[in-house]
């Protein structure tokens, strides 16, 4: 993250004034959650030291496809990181790969890879061969590889941790030692959690994590305290490993040098010469007894209740915003709150809990499974800045999905929506600053689309038209009118990429709109006579106003004509309203052989005068 002074501050300088004080019970402007949250980290971290430049952490496991859930990881403190930069103070983003990490199972439907990935359970994800046909050294930089380049298309800046490089290098040195020597003191802490999780319906007690992901999932429009009192009671984390054995504890878990893996189990350590003797465990079952001095051999690491806030200490984290399974008593962030300062001497950040995001249909994601949509995935059915405003618009305590499906048009709207409300004097300073997050970060802008016509509109010309550039062009130049030459699709992209990709992705086949070839003689030899007047109308004025808001007004318009009503009228009577419905269904049938498609007057604009008159036409 740049250091140096970006653009202003996105939230209106009534509701900057705001955050920094005003009489006792005066009456405050809305404030984006970004800003309240950098509000608390700036005065947090300038209370301990105002002179350091503020660190806002994630952490990434490149273990498989690093999803859409995953990115909420990396979006909290970055908008938060963000906003601080905005303001001129000096600022970093951290994203530590958990690159030596074991490779705990074969991720399902994953290209390139099969069962004999088994064979390396285990060991270092940066000791994992990369998937088949991968351009990368190792199964880490294969799946961090592809987030990287998403999050340079989401202008997300950071510095990158390999935790591989940081272990194996020894710049943990002193704090493994460290930890080693303070083993009983950790083992207490952890001790008193191990006690409740014993205790069926005790505070800390494992429950199924389901209930955790149930409760997250019901987590919108709560408080952060609703949220964090319904994880508590669902939540399993505290049934990860946290380093005890039957020979005592160690916080200390190393990798075989006889298998590579951490199927391994300490069996002593000497404070004095730092030697750790552990058994190593093959796959076959045989054992082998080793040892390693900790002074100088780097093949292992901290166990992540403790490895955790020894890393917040070194890096001097001041925000890092963790799951649900992390925010419950005896769960890692919680533990780590008791460890990070009197073992380390360092202090647990502020650690808003965030919700689970989920796809349209699908359950919790798991990056340990294939197949799960991934950040670019949703980028190429929608522009970044609207993957940004998704993150954007919801308080990290609340759950969202992001749709795959038809919905991803209403979303659009929404989207193309607040772009104009942010133009007009009735937008708030939420949504200005909202807006400003999506399109923006302190070192600029993203790129836009130049000409950004609506996402349904843009599908349905793809849809009708199979994509056909000269086809698209002339269309979409009726849909904009004259005050907008289009001379290139490149003026529509990456929207219209996006709406293209999207058609023939993810639209379902029953969905996509067939053309009739030929009049439907038999139905329009069955017209009633007030069907057969409407018909005849529509073809008879079809080019008096060639274009999408005056074939608007042209659908919309005849049943009012056929009515005795005025064109312009907006207050209509039930039976206008019902003949405008049926004539919308008619000519979904003779132009689509269909009860529904695309709007009518973008189908309309799509088949051309000539086309539409021949299928009205007995």
């Amino acid at each position: 993250m740049n250091d140096t002074t970006g653009p202003a501050d996105p939230t209106p300088p009534e509701a900057r004034r705001s955050r920094r004080g005003r009489g006792k019970g005066a009456s405050q402007p809305e404030v984006d959650w970004v800003a309240r949250m950098a509000d608390e980290v700036v005065a947090t971290a300038h209370g301990r030291d105002p002179q350091r430049t503020i660190v806002c952490a994630s952490g990434l496991s490149p273990s498989g496809p690093i999803h859409l859930g995953n990115l909420r990881e990396v979006m909290t403190p970055h908008l938060v990181a963000d906003e601080i930069a905005r303001r001129g103070i000096p600022v970093e983003h951290v994203i530590s790969w958990d690159d030596y990490d074991r490779f705990r199972k074969v991720p399902f439907g994953v290209e390139g890879v099969d069962e004999s990935w088994s064979a390396h359970i285990g060991k270092p994800l940066t000791s994992v061969p990369a998937p088949r046909g991968s351009a990368h050294p190792n199964w880490a930089e294969h799946f961090k590889a592809a987030m990287a380049e998403s999050l340079a298309r989401m202008g997300v800046e950071y510095r990158g941790i390999s935790q591989t490089e940081q272990y194996t290098s020894g710049a943990y040195r002193d704090q493994v030692l460290h930890a080693m020597r303070s083993r009983h003191e950790i083992d207490a802490v952890l001790g008193q959690y191990r006690t409740k999780s014993a205790e069926p319906g005790a505070p800390g007690a494992v429950v199924d994590a389901a209930v955790a992901e149930a409760a997250a999932e019901g987590a919108e429009g709560s408080d952060d305290t609703e949220a964090m009192q319904a994880a508590a009671e669902g939540s399993g984390a505290a049934s990860e490993e946290d380093g005890g054995g039957a020979s005592g504890y160690f916080p200390f878990k190393p990798y075989s040098k006889a298998f590579g893996t951490d199927a391994t189990r300490v069996l002593a350590y000497d404070d004095d010469t730092t030697e750790l003797t552990y058994v190593a465990v093959g796959p076959d079952g045989e054992e082998v007894t080793e040892s390693m001095h900790l002074d100088r051999d780097f093949h292992g690491k901290l166990v992540w209740k403790v490895d955790w806030p020894m890393r917040w200490a070194y890096e001097g984290v001041d925000f890092e915003p963790s799951g649900v399974d992390h925010s419950s008593p005896g769960s890692s962030f919680q533990v780590g709150g008791q460890i990070v300062g009197p073992i380390f001497g360092g202090h647990q950040p502020i650690g808003p809990m965030y919700a689970f995001v989920g796809i349209a249909g699908m359950a919790k994601m798991s990056s340990s499974r294939g197949g799960v949509p991934t950040p670019a995935d949703a980028m190429r059915i929608m522009e970044p800045a609207v993957l940004r405003w998704l993150y954007t618009r919801r308080r990290p305590n609340q759950s969202f999905s992001v749709a795959f499906d038809a919905d991803i048009q209403r979303l659009y709207d929404e989207w193309d929506a607040l772009g104009r409300k942010v133009t007009t004097p009735a937008a708030q300073p939420g949504d200005l600053a909202m807006h400003a997050r999506a399109v923006g970060t302190a070192a600029g802008e993203l790129p836009s689309t130049p000409v950004p016509v609506p996402y349904r509109a843009l599908a349905s010309v793809v849809d009708i038209t199979g994509g056909d550039p000269e086809q698209t062009l002339r269309i979409v130049q009726g849909m904009v009118g004259d005050d907008v030459e289009l001379t290139s699709l490149d003026q529509l992209r990456p929207r219209l990429d996006c709406a293209q990709t999207w058609v023939l992705t993810q639209m379902p086949q029953e969905d996509r709109t067939q053309v009739r070839t030929e009049p439907d003689t038999e139905l329009l030899a069955s017209l009633e006579p007030a069907q057969r007047e409407a018909v005849e109308l529509l073809a008879a004025r079809l080019t008096d106003d060639w274009s999408l808001g005056g074939l608007t007004s042209l659908v919309y318009g005849i049943p009012k004509i056929q009515g005795g009503l005025d064109v312009a009228e907006k207050k209509l009577p039930p039976e206008v309203k019902t003949a405008q419905r049926e004539l919308f269904a008619l000519l979904y049938r003779l132009l689509v052989g269909s009860d529904t498609g695309p709007r009518i007057p973008t189908l309309l604009l799509s088949l051309g005068p000539d086309r539409v008159r021949a299928l009205l036409t007995p």
